[in-house]
């Protein structure tokens, strides 16, 4: 059995877990296996569990926000600039419901200065629809064209249809499927079966909690949320690689060692690519943070924008499932094996002979005057000692003395 949460032990030698006085970022960059990620799997498996159920009872009652390529709908767009000033998207899609009595679907600026406009999408409309609600955007709201002055001919319209956006999610799942596929292939090969399954599982995760952000939050989806969807499968797996490498090396022959169980060396791996997980995702997030302001304070809402939130988010899950999600997984699957879980005993009672041992070697230096048996054992060294210092001492025998009377060793003095 798998028993190492029982087991108060680093994971950098099987001995018993002590209070450091370094701090969390010292540890997190010695990386000595301070942080005991893989002990608290099943709190992590809850958590993880949590949240893909929330996703996707969301995906399931609420959806997604489709934006006009996946929908099809019509899209009119006039400048920003107008004859009394400027023009907000909520005025003009309170100029849209007062023109065919019902809301458009989404207004937003896009660009900015001169070349700001707004872009009004709503369901398909037909010819006289469309001509009545440009009609109203010239005579309430009054956009400038090139020549400083209030003209119709700025107020542009476009039909999208739902065809295209469905082309686009078909090559979409198409290369999803392409990718997991050769993906699981390497991993295979490279490492071993469980580690392909907690990868796979690990990057379904990302996919679908990105995806079940986007619908709780109404996050519109266009065809930039596809691309940024298929961007993060890469990220998210080449963590999970690194990580994985490690373990493969702190468990190469763990089957015929005593010194630690596989959840002890595939956390010290987890501890030793931690600070580098980190590094990497922020170094990652800072040109997607990035990308979000620009697209938000400078162009307006639009493509960077919807780019730069599916990489945000689906960023963030792949770090966190590949350092509480994908290890865990993993060490989870191997202790199901009966040569790992024997191994793990071994170590366990190789400690407790230590253990042991250790208390022995303690114990002979206290003595406990109540204990009989201590007391008699000091009795009988004490007699020993006694006996020992009653011997009389032996004095050395007298050398023999040499031929002539004179002591050996003395020489005749001379006259």
């Amino acid at each position: 059995m798998d028993n190492d949460n029982a087991k108060a032990t680093d994971a950098t030698g099987g001995r018993p877990a002590a209070k450091s006085s370094m701090s969390v970022l010292q540890r997190l960059y010695t990386g000595t296996g301070a942080f005991d990620i893989v002990g608290h799997r099943k709190r992590w498996f809850v958590f993880f569990g949590a949240l893909v159920l929330v996703c996707v009872a969301s995906l399931g009652f609420k959806g997604f926000n489709l934006g006009i390529e996946f929908q099809g709908g019509t899209q009119i767009q006039l400048p920003a600039r107008g004859a009394d000033g400027q023009i907000t998207p909520d005025e003009a899609k309170q100029v849209f419901a007062d023109a065919l009595g019902e809301p458009a679907s989404e207004a937003q600026q896009v660009g900015v200065g001169d070349a700001a406009a707004i872009q009004v999408r709503s369901n398909a409309l037909d010819t006289a629809e469309v001509a009545k609600v440009k009609q109203a955007f010239f005579e309430q709201l009054q956009p400038l064209g090139a020549s400083g002055q209030p003209s119709q001919q700025v107020i542009s319209d476009s039909a999208v249809s739902a065809s295209w956006g469905g082309e686009i999610s078909r090559q979409a799942l198409i290369a999803l499927a392409v990718f997991l596929v050769l993906v699981t292939v390497f991993l295979v090969i490279y490492f071993e079966k469980w580690m392909a399954v907690a990868a796979l599982v690990a990057l379904l995760h990302d996919i679908l909690v990105t995806a079940g952000v986007y619908s709780l939050v109404g996050f519109e989806v266009t065809p930039a949320t596809v691309i940024g969807l298929l961007t993060i499968l890469g990220f998210s797996l080449y963590d999970t690689v690194v990580v994985f490498d490690k373990v493969k090396e702190n468990t190469r022959g763990l089957l015929n060692l005593t010194r630690r169980t596989y959840p002890e060396a595939a956390n010290l791996a987890l501890n030793q690519t931690l600070m580098r997980s980190i590094n990497t995702t922020i170094i990652a997030l800072l040109p997607v943070l990035g990308l979000l302001l620009i697209g938000y304070l400078l162009l307006g809402s639009g493509t960077l924008q919807d780019l730069g939130l599916v990489l945000l988010t689906g960023m963030l899950a792949g770090v966190l499932s590949s350092v509480l999600l994908a290890t865990p997984l993993l060490v989870g699957l191997k202790m199901r094996d009966p040569r790992f879980q024997q191994q793990a005993e071994r170590v366990y009672a190789r400690r407790s002979a230590q253990a042991r041992k250790l208390a022995a070697a303690e114990g002979e230096d206290q003595f406990d005057a109540g204990d009989d048996e201590q007391l008699a054992t000091e009795l009988r060294k004490e007699q020993a000692y006694a006996a020992a210092a009653s011997v009389p001492v032996r004095h050395q025998k007298a050398q023999p003395r040499r031929a002539g009377g004179r002591p050996s060793g003395k020489r005749k003095s001379r006259r």
